[in-house]
């Protein structure tokens, strides 16, 4: 499940990425804006499940 959860993540980090080089790097462009609120939800949802095998250094 860890994995699966990392690989939605990296995924969807991959793809706000791209969609960041096709919009000439406007991050208020709304296709980079819903990915990245969509990236934050992965990292929250996964945060909240404690399935990181460690805590965050902050």
């Amino acid at each position: 499940m860890i994995e699966k959860n990392i690989a939605r993540i990296e995924q969807a980090r991959k793809l706000l990425n791209d969609l960041v080089k096709v919009h000439s790097n406007d991050f208020q462009h709304p296709d980079v804006i819903k990915q990245s609120v969509l990236l934050d939800e992965l990292i929250n949802q996964y945060s909240r499940s404690g399935e990181q095998k460690e805590k965050p250094v902050i």
